[in-house]
């Protein structure tokens, strides 16, 4: 299947739009305003950022028009959004991962907040390149880096805050949910 220049303008925008969002999620998140609500936003944006990024690994190869990619500037400055994040995630940040489940069980720690600013850092090379009216070069940034590096990453921060949120609301004290139960059998 090949992509026109309009389904392929449609995708960089869909793209962007869901960078940005995903962005500003780690952002508020890392701000610490709302902690009770970290996990469930981290969780709806990794959901959706995934879901946009199947769209770019089911697309046809984007090739950039020139055969290396245009300086975007520099890179951003994300010291301060992975130590914001460390401090969020204090005492949970750590979590194991399989490297590559295709050629082995090899198993690396990382941290939730390391992840993040990664996934961050990839989403918003892209956007410096779709800002700059560089559509196909964005493309490519975001469907090559999608398939190299955070996709994985972000499947793999997907399952830990999904587990996380899960130890959150369900590991409780055994006389918290006999009384949970008792009240929701009353009349």
């Amino acid at each position: 299947m090949t992509e026109s220049a309009a389904d392929l303008a449609s995708l960089a925008r869909t793209t962007a739009e869901e960078a940005r969002g995903f962005l500003t999620t780690v952002t508020e998140v890392a701000a610490g305003t709302a902690p009770e609500a970290s996990f469930p936003l981290l969780l709806l944006a990794l959901s959706d950022l995934l879901s946009m990024g199947a769209r770019l690994g089911a697309t046809t190869d984007v090739v950039p028009d020139e055969r290396f990619e245009p300086d975007a500037g520099p890179d951003p400055d994300v010291e301060a959004l992975r130590a914001n994040l460390a401090n969020v995630f204090e005492g949970i940040d750590d979590f194991h991962e399989v490297v590559d489940p295709v050629v082995g069980a090899e198993v690396e720690q990382t941290t939730v907040s390391g992840e993040l600013v990664a996934i961050a850092g990839a989403l918003a090379q892209g956007l410096k390149h779709y800002e700059l009216g560089r559509v196909v070069e964005a493309l490519w940034w975001w469907q090559f880096s999608y398939l190299s590096d955070w996709g994985t990453r972000a499947t793999a921060v997907l399952a830990t805050v999904q587990s996380i949120l899960a130890h959150l609301r369900l590991d409780v004290e055994d006389d918290v949910a006999a009384e949970a139960e008792y009240d929701a059998l009353q009349p």
